[in-house]
């Protein structure tokens, strides 16, 4: 790809960038999105966090792995667990890390 080439690309992205995100503010109060899509935009945060991580914890070199060799999976249980019973950010973090060093040390 040329240098010229790749300027029109960076244009192009530019462009499409702006109008996609400008769409929303052209319109004002105008503009209000239906309940449903309102109540389905709320999962959204989650959504992408679970797409980001479940894939680093869960992947191994082997593949998909469930055993007890990994760590990362069971920290990361072990995490989402502390935080469903105190919803404490910190507490999971430690928790998490205290479970991932542990079975590292153990297994």
């Amino acid at each position: 790809m040329s240098a010229t080439q790749m300027w029109w690309v960076i244009a192009g992205m530019t462009v499409v960038t702006a109008v996609t995100r400008a769409l929303f503010l052209l319109g004002g109060e105008r503009t209000v999105l239906p309940e449903r899509a309102q109540r389905a935009l709320r999962y959204a945060p989650a959504a992408a966090l679970a797409a980001v991580v479940l894939p680093d914890v869960l992947e191994t070199s082997e593949g998909l792995s469930f055993a007890l060799s990994n760590h990362e999976f069971y920290a990361t249980v072990a995490g989402l667990a502390w935080f469903l019973w105190r919803r404490s950010m910190l507490g999971t973090i430690v928790t998490g890390m205290l479970a991932f060093t542990a079975l590292r040390l153990l297994f």
